[in-house]
């Protein structure tokens, strides 16, 4: 019998939720503490842009215990995906677990075991002691602030500079010149939104040309019919491979090159690329990870009738009513909206783990994008940042809680889990550069691949579709995710 634990969960996101639950239902008393007045993580209101919505279908963003509404839309609003994810935090039980307004300040080991978690709320300092502390709060958890010349006196001339993330009401924007930086998808959405919302003008600019995929291919097949399935993911070279899948990896090489040409060409056709001066250099295939974008809709149509102006380059500086480019160019402004996304790291940990937990490069050492064996009693859900966040987080924290509690039907040792994360990380630096994205800590496109090793781990009976077709031509199914988790050994924890 396993003892029960304290469990510490920082931040009450879409990956915190998972976890808070996932230890909850094995009996753990569970702690959420978030920083912000609510729950939702990016998808709070007051951390959402106006008119975001989910990159995934709905039906790949969602936890396995609940699926989204039937009334929402194939792509939610952030509205909606708060309102799933509130309603999800109540029926589950998680909602009196959470303490808002409680920012972590700092980690400390505990005599013993366990950690020390330091807190402020309002102001007043405090400190905890958990069994164990599940990081749930993401590793982009604060916003890239760009510092150039002459924002002072562009703001004293009453101008603005944003980040895209503070952009929350259209009232911001409307009738007024806005320049936006990135070529993100928040930043397309911010353009589009601008336009939609009556802006004066607006400007976007950009360093490179970058692959976009499309919500429906050709206007007619939804992407994740193409690229969400164990068909497309086995175009990819894997890690761990059998000598049978590198044969065919290699057999089927020309056909697979061939393959993403194709694509190219069908986005280059359907999105106008040549004409806009915007197909890409880089083939589509070494970009495809969790940097891929969805074609923000009516962007490409807006930069064809010069709703949208793009240019290419960077901010250099300000001046009062304008922003300089690296061009050479001035454009006339009175919002600045800088969509450079957010820092990588976790400021709370002591420096002693970051520099357990990090290498040189930036890429993150942790077994099954999880855990690190130098650095017990703490575990990382929302890590494995992958097109099925929601699924992949739910999986893997049900894989974290039997970690914890030593409950694995293939419990590693130490210098197994060293072993795996040396080869996965020499396999990130070469066979697959792409995944470096986000510190390594990318599942995308191996949704199947990844989700199979932690299923297996845990022991489950049931790790597939009975039907081959559907397996490999359909996407993910959280409801078959569900099926292969009851079928999991059971255990019990102790109250006592």
């Amino acid at each position: 019998m396993t003892k029960r634990k304290a469990v510490c969960v920082i931040g009450a996101g879409v990956s915190g939720l998972a976890a808070a639950l996932a230890f909850k239902d094995q009996g753990h008393d569970v702690t959420v503490l978030e920083r912000s007045h609510e729950l939702g993580g990016v998808w709070a209101p007051h951390r959402s842009y106006p008119g975001i919505r989910t990159q995934s279908p709905k039906d790949l963003y969602r936890y396995t215990q609940a699926a989204m509404p039937d009334s929402y839309p194939e792509w939610p609003s952030g509205a909606q995906v708060h309102g799933y994810l509130d309603d999800f935090a109540k029926k589950q039980g998680i909602a009196p677990l959470i303490r808002f307004k409680t920012t972590v300040t700092g980690m400390s080991r505990r005599d013993g075991g366990g950690w020390w978690v330091e807190t402020t709320q309002d102001n007043t300092p405090s400190r905890t002691g958990y069994d164990f502390v599940v990081v749930a709060s993401g590793v982009f958890s604060d916003r890239n602030e760009l510092k150039h010349p002459g924002m002072e006196a562009f703001r004293d001339a009453g101008g603005e500079i944003l980040h895209s993330s503070e952009y929350t009401d259209p009232k911001q924007i409307r009738g007024r010149k806005v320049v936006i930086l990135g070529f993100s998808k928040s930043a397309t959405d911010v353009a589009v939104n601008a336009v939609q919302q009556g802006a004066a003008s607006v400007t976007i600019v950009y360093l490179e040309p970058v692959w976009r995929v499309p919500y429906h291919f050709g206007g007619l097949i939804n992407f994740k019919r193409i690229l969400y399935c164990r068909a497309s993911e086995a175009m990819f070279p894997g890690w761990e491979m059998s000598w049978g899948e590198k044969l065919r990896h290699a057999l089927t090489k020309p056909l697979v090159w061939a393959n993403w040409r194709a694509l190219e060409s069908l986005l280059t056709m359907q999105f106008g690329l040549k004409k806009l001066g915007m197909r890409p250099s880089q083939p589509i295939e070494n970009g495809i990870s969790c940097g891929l974008s969805l074609a923000t809709e009516g962007f490409y149509p807006m930069l064809k009738d010069g709703r949208i102006k793009a240019i290419q380059g960077t901010i250099s500086g300000y001046e009062p009513g304008k922003v300089l480019l690296s061009t050479g160019d001035k454009v006339e402004a009175d919002v600045a909206i800088l969509a450079v996304g957010w820092k990588m790291g976790v400021p709370f940990l002591p420096e002693d783990v970051k520099q357990k937990l990090m290498e040189p490069d930036g890429q993150f050492r942790l077994y099954r994008l999880a855990v690190n064996p130098d650095v017990p009693d703490l575990g990382f859900v929302g890590f494995n940042s992958s097109f099925a966040t929601v699924l992949t987080s739910d999986v893997a924290a049900r894989w974290l809680v039997r970690y914890a509690d030593g409950k694995l039907a293939k419990q590693p040792d130490k210098a197994s889990m060293q072993g795996w994360i040396d080869s996965h990380l020499a396999w990130r630096r070469t066979v697959r550069p792409a995944a470096k994205v986000y510190g390594g800590l990318c599942s995308a496109p191996y949704h199947f691949r990844y989700l199979d090793d932690l299923i297996t781990d845990m022991g489950a009976t049931r790790r597939s579709r009975g039907n081959p077709l559907a397996e490999n031509l359909l996407p993910p199914d959280a409801d078959a995710y569900r099926s292969y988790l009851e079928t999991v050994p059971r255990y019990t924890v102790s109250t006592s």
